[in-house]
């Protein structure tokens, strides 16, 4: 048998596998775990804030970019 001959064949075969299997695994619903019991709040005092300021550009200077 040669498989050069054939390769056509072997891609439509792959091809119709690969559909099957999805739609075959579309059709399931998905699980669900269970929610963690325990949530890692952050601290509010530990939290890292960053304040960017900066003059804002005028219409000239908007246009001139």
């Amino acid at each position: 048998m040669n498989i050069a001959k054939n390769m056509e064949y072997i891609f439509l075969a792959a091809v119709a596998v690969i559909g099957a299997t999805g739609l075959a695994t579309a059709a399931t619903p998905l699980k669900h775990s269970a929610p963690a019991a325990i949530v890692a709040k952050a601290d509010a005092k530990a939290m890292p804030v960053v304040t960017v300021t900066a003059k804002r550009l005028s219409a000239a200077e908007k246009a001139a970019l």
